[in-house]
Formats: C-alpha cells, structure tokens, sequence
C-alpha cells in the first residue's frame, strides 16, 4: 500500500521553504512590510479624520469610534492571512494552467487543491496581521476601561472570535478558489485580482450601513446569502465589539449563519474544482 504524505509535515515544509525564500531577499522582505504598513496606516488616518466629524457610523448603530476599530483590526486580521496563505497561490494558477506545469501537480501523492492552495507563504503579510493584534489591543483596552457600558472580555469570547475569524478566512478562500478554479474553462482570469477587490470591498465596513433604502437592503441580501461576503468581518467583529444597537435576533441567528454559510462555501468550492480538473486536458494531450 502507497505511503500518503502527512500533510503536516508538508505544510510546515512550505512555512519553511517560503521563509527561507523569502529571507533571502531581506531588503525586499522589509520594503515589502513597510510599503503594506504604509497603507494600513495611511487607512487608519482616514478613518480617525472621519471619526473627528462624527461618534459614530449612524444613529442607533451601536458601531462608535473604538467599535468600528475592532471592525478595521478584524478586517486586517482576516485579509492579512487570506494574502499570506492563499492570495499567491491562487494568482499563479492560470500560469500553472497556461504553462501546464498543473501537469506536475496533478502527478504528486497529494491532493491537488492542498497543493495549489498552500504550497507559498507571503510571510511579509504578517506585518499587517501584527499591526491588527496592535489595533485590536488598544480598541478592546479602551472599550472595557471606558466609563460608560464597558466591555467585559471573557475567555469564551476570545476562542469564538478566533472561531468565527477562521470561518471568514475559510469563506474567502472558497472564493478565491471557485474563481481560481474557472481559470480551466475560460484558459487565463487575468481579471481574478480585480473581481476579488470589488467584491471583498463590501466586506470592509458594518452590515448597518446598507440598511437604508431598496439598493442598499439588496445589496446586504445578495452579499450576505447569495455571495456570503458581509458576515466575513461582521460577525467576529460584534463578539468582540458587542455594538449595543445590534438587534437580539442578529446577535445568534447571524453566528449560526455564518457557520452554515462556511460549511457550505468550502463544498460548494470544493466541488467546482473537482469539476473543474476533470475538464482540464493536460500540456502532453
């Protein structure tokens, strides 16, 4: 019987490899961190100039100055290690179709979408994902020392944040894979970078911001059900944040949502590159 390899093991080796590669270049490691800390940064100013006009994002809301920081360190926390684990990996597979390098791939004793997926780590990524930590620190510290309604942060909290910010990684990545995997039917998605911004732009900002008006209520029900990409921040941002003018209602039915919601993206992904590999004909045919 044929030895499987441990995909542990093979995981860690491309932790390592990626890090090695990675520091043997480190003046552009650095340039690399700085230049993405340089935008979060530049980000983060823009939002402390809107919040000296205003206490918070809409009346009622619950999403003030600290809460909606929460929500931007969530966003980095998210986004930072969709970019180091998956973001170039998906972005050379239509060069893996095109060149039929996916020809050695498929012939390797493992699963093909593990491969594609994890074999590079941008390790420069985890500027950012520190920086979030840095933000959600200072947010959290001011939310539970604040004299009014303070927050209580229990260990329950933490583990289901840490739960619920898998579940938005998982939820990107089935994304990204589905439009990775449609590089096999239409032969090169020059255009996947561009249709990943302009759709994990509505993720960037609370769900109460499109509750005004027919357009902006379409907007939230195509994005939270049809394409799940509202509840990615959304939901571990409330655990952690707990905007008081959040309804009961969507307090728990949005977590069990978003738990459907991953389930059913990591399938249905899944499937699509299945299908997706069988319609793919090799380099050599």
């Amino acid at each position: 019987m044929e030895d499987r390899p441990s995909y542990a093991a093979v995981f860690y080796m491309f932790l390592r490899n990626s890090l090695v590669r990675d520091l043997s270049f480190r003046s552009n490691f650095w340039i690399e961190c700085v230049s993405s800390l340089s935008w979060v940064i530049m980000n983060l100013g823009f939002y402390l100039l809107i919040f000296s006009y205003t206490n918070s994002i809409g009346p009622n809301t619950g999403w003030g100055k600290w809460e909606f920081f929460v929500f931007l360190a969530t966003t980095l926390l998210v986004n930072s290690l969709v970019q180091m684990f998956f973001m170039p990996n998906i972005q050379e597979f239509s060069e893996l179709i095109r060149t039929g390098k996916l020809d050695f791939a498929l012939l390797k004793p493992i699963d093909t979408q593990f491969l594609v997926s994890f074999e590079k780590v941008n390790w420069p990524s985890t500027a950012n994902f520190l920086f979030g930590l840095l933000l959600m620190g200072i947010s959290l510290y001011q939310l539970t020392h604040r004299p009014e309604q303070p927050i209580v942060l229990t260990a329950t909290m933490v583990v289901t944040f840490v739960i619920f910010l898998l579940c938005g990684v998982a939820i990107l990545y089935s994304l990204m894979i589905v439009l990775a995997a449609s590089s096999i039917w239409l032969g090169r998605n020059t255009s996947l970078y561009d249709f990943w911004f302009y759709i994990t732009s509505f993720s960037r900002y609370p769900m109460e911001i499109y509750n005004a008006g027919t357009l902006g209520m379409s907007l939230q029900l195509i994005f939270t059900f049809a394409i799940p990409i509202l509840i990615v921040v959304n939901v571990p941002a409330r655990i952690m944040a707990q905007p008081f003018g959040v309804s009961e209602t969507q307090m728990w039915a949005l977590p069990i949502y978003m738990l459907v919601a991953t389930g059913m993206s990591l399938w249905f992904s899944r499937w699509v590159f299945k299908a997706s590999l069988r319609s793919y004909r090799s380099a050599s045919s």
